[in-house]
């Protein structure tokens, strides 16, 4: 191992770039006589209308198209594509209604893209919006996700009769049933997944050029994956061959699963362009993105656990009403099925499960993959459930899990929904969390507070997700005689550090410094193809691509080394950079080995010119990071007020590259899981309105809200990945929810509440107090 191998906390090459101001996002992006397009959207959730004039627009300073709903038909442009039809639980197929570029005639979410104006400037394009003649009829809404499915809720799409969007199912029924039969005790919880706006940093943006020599459409745009965009939009929206439309991402700040996907406004300032024939702009502001960037989680959730006296797990049911907004986004119906429910299992040999989920439309916004992207969800349900059983037989939290933890010496392990965990020592990383975060002295801290007329609460979360899985991967090497090493691969950074963590691979394995080296990714024209980033693929899919195209290299460097050196291929040796004969002091430098291989004279036949090398994995299974979170938090009983005072993690992320970077993502998503928790509420009054339509009205976590965290790990290597690798990029986000309000519910015990749905804001808390304080004073 050097001092840039694998294990050594790195820091990121990136960082001088972006601190100093030379990061390049979409917005900084600028082509020659660029125009800028305003999206007029629709100001209800649900309505008729009728365009009845654009001349007045088209007449406004500096218009140089209206385009609506109506030219996006005669154009012959397709719909945005949905990747994930289900079967519903009878055998017939999911609904699947358009999801169409600019709406024809009626509005289905506040929101609603009804026409694009084109200007000179934005500021031109918005007066000119204006000015448009549109003729509304206000029609009810139904954007309450367990309401939509109530008889008589107004209807989103004639064709999804009730709102349903599918009828799913996963387990065995017959065989849960028959374990409720047997069951000393049924613990019930009806809870809620709050929704959340994903608000990135940076707001989406799109870029859109036409090249007329070229017949084909260039993309800037800030995603998670420039081939992914590339594939859906040539594919149904345009209809033409991939390679007729090129798509490059720039840095990108923030994605977090919704830069995932491809958007209406990516089509609209490609056709724009085209038809204008000039380049056309459009960047988000954030109000905007409130209503147009897809939404995350949205669930209720009622569960029942079958239990044995001793707290032995004998049975799980979970019925889950999940909402997928107005329209299905590329991926959004896989998130509360194929994407979460397998996790219900949690950490525990529970033997039968069933899961049961039913997908509404509603009048809002559409909903598809928000860090986690369904893990979140069922680890919230499965880790609440545990914590109520546990107080409802007198056990503690750890000993009803430590009962029904999978042990070690079971693995692999294949739950009763069909997931199979390779490796884990669960009960030794909730053992190690717990004397990290001193569970035995919490007594005496709760004495404390009561002091000072607060209370307080510790709880615990123990999870499991699958991630890293999916389709291929591939990544390329090339090794130039100066020097330089490129390593293009076809995932996406979204700000995780991706060019260090890649260039750590390349450096480990080639033995050269990581300052040589350059990570290229995001641009479709020069990386070949890619999966993008999602589902903590990266590293664990995208790192072993390059590790294995360094092993390329470095085959290929033999055959080279061996010609020039006159030895056999077998007799060379590479070690820290260097070629050379074994037992030998006959050597050559990886970057002479470069020039060789650019030298006819002194390249071996049948090997091609210049030394490089590629590698295309293809994951046999998910990997599944495990852990503990503990929290402890004080609650001010006069004010609601809930404070997080200590958090402690154990992970387990199988092998590690770069701690220092696996520390910022625990870091980050933890501040995301605890905004769940604590903060964060998207609301939509009875009329499909969007109350917290902006940052004075939506609460996002600061840096006050989020304590000092104490994180450390217990790394059992993944057997399934060849690095042993588990991915750890939404781990934080899946672990804090569960924690914090087992800790809270934890802390309100002298209260006798029993659950509390998130976000568990201090108006909520309070109410909840004073109810439960009214319904003791009574009786």
């Amino acid at each position: 191992m050097g001092q840039f191998g694998f294990g050594q906390s790195v820091r990121r090459k990136e960082d001088v770039r972006f601190i100093t101001g030379r990061g390049r996002y979409t917005d900084d992006i600028n082509l020659p006589g660029q125009a800028a397009a305003f999206v007029v959207r629709s100001p209800h959730a649900h309505a008729t209308f009728k365009i009845k004039g654009t001349a007045a627009a088209k007449k406004a300073p500096g218009v140089l198209a209206v385009l609506t709903g109506a030219d996006a038909k005669a154009d012959g442009l397709g719909s945005i594509p949905c990747k994930v039809p289900l079967k519903n639980r009878d055998g017939s197929n999911s609904a699947m209604p358009p999801y169409p570029i600019l709406v024809e005639d009626t509005a289905r979410h506040v929101g609603d893209a009804v026409a694009l104006v084109v200007a000179e400037t934005l500021a031109q394009a918005r007066d000119a919006a204006e000015l448009i003649d549109i003729d509304w009829t206000i029609l009810p809404a139904a954007a309450d996700t367990k309401g939509a499915a109530v008889k008589g809720a107004p209807q989103v799409w004639p064709e999804a009769k009730g709102n349903q969007v599918f009828d799913w199912e996963l387990g065995d029924a017959k065989a849960a049933e028959a374990a409720f039969k047997t069951a000393d005790k049924v613990v019930e919880l009806e809870l809620v997944n709050n929704r959340i706006i994903v608000n990135s940093m940076e707001p989406r943006g799109a870029l859109g050029a036409f090249e007329t020599k070229e017949d084909r459409y260039v993309l800037y745009t800030s995603s998670q994956g420039s081939h992914t965009i590339q594939g859906l939009i040539a594919e149904s929206v345009f209809k033409v061959k991939p390679e007729k439309i090129r798509v490059v991402t720039p840095d990108v700040g923030g994605g977090f699963g919704m830069k995932l996907f491809l958007y209406r406004e990516h089509a609209l300032v490609l056709w724009a362009a085209k038809k204008i024939g000039r380049p056309v702009k459009w960047t988000s502001d954030r109000s905007e993105a409130f209503l147009s960037d897809t939404q995350g989680r949205d669930h209720v959730t009622r569960a029942r656990l079958a239990v044995a006296k001793d707290g032995t797990f004998l049975g799980l049911k979970v019925e889950t009403v999940a909402n997928l907004g107005a329209y299905l986004s590329n991926y959004g119906p896989f998130i509360p099925t194929m994407a979460g429910t397998g996790m219900l299992a949690g950490l525990y040999s529970t033997p039968a499960i069933h899961a049961h989920v039913r997908g509404v439309f509603t009048h809002t916004v559409p909903i598809d993959a928000y860090r986690g992207a369904g893990r979140p969800e069922a680890a919230y349900v499965v880790e609440r459930l545990t914590d109520i059983a546990a107080r409802e037989l007198g056990l503690t939290p750890d000993a009803i899990r430590r009962k029904n933890f999978i042990k070690p010496q079971a693995m692999p392990f294949t739950t009763a929904l069909g997931e199979t965990y390779d490796s884990g020592e669960f009960a030794a990383a909730m053992e190690k969390c717990m004397a990290a975060a001193d569970w035995k002295g919490i007594g005496a801290r709760k004495a404390a507070s009561q002091k000072k007329g607060k209370v307080r609460g510790i709880g615990m979360a123990c999870y499991v997700e699958a991630c890293s899985g999916g389709g291929p991967e591939n990544a390329w090497i090339d090794v130039e005689p100066s020097g330089a090493v490129t390593v293009a691969v076809g995932t996406q950074s979204n700000g995780q550090g991706h060019e260090t963590a890649y260039a750590q691979v390349a450096a480990d394995k080639l033995g050269i410094d990581i300052d040589r080296i350059k990570v290229i990714q995001g641009d479709t024209d020069t990386v070949k193809s890619g999966g993008g980033t999602g589902g903590s693929r990266s590293i664990p899919v995208g790192g072993v691509c390059v590790d294995g195209a360094a092993t390329d290299v470095i085959n290929k460097g033999k055959k080279i080394a061996a010609h020039v050196l006159e030895a056999a291929v077998a007799d060379i040796e590479f070690a820290d950079g260097r070629f050379a004969i074994a037992g030998t002091d006959r050597r050559m430098t990886l970057f002479e080995v470069a020039a060789a291989a650019n030298d006819p004279k002194k390249r071996p036949a049948g090997v091609d010119a210049g030394l490089n090398g590629t590698n295309m994995f293809q994951p046999p299974a998910s990997t599944y990071p495990n852990g503990c979170h503990i929290a402890e938090v004080e609650v001010d009983p006069e004010t609601g007020t809930v404070q997080v005072e200590r958090y402690t993690i154990v992970d387990d992320f199988g092998t590690v590259l770069n701690p220092m970077l696996l520390r910022g993502q625990v870091h980050g998503g933890i501040g995301q899981g605890l905004g769940q928790a604590l903060l964060e509420s998207c609301v939509y009054d009875e009329t499909g309105q969007l109350v917290t339509g902006s940052l004075m009205d939506y609460c996002l976590p600061r840096a006050g809200d989020v304590p000092d965290l104490a994180f450390d790990m217990n790394p059992v290597k993944c057997k399934t990945n060849p690095l042993g690798l588990k991915g750890c990029g939404e781990a934080g986000a899946i672990g804090a929810p569960p924690t914090i309000i087992n800790a809270l519910v934890d802390a309100l015990q002298p209260y006798g509440i029993r659950h509390i749905d998130m976000p568990a804001t201090p108006q909520k808390v309070w109410s909840a107090i004073r109810a439960a304080s009214a319904k003791r004073a009574a009786e």
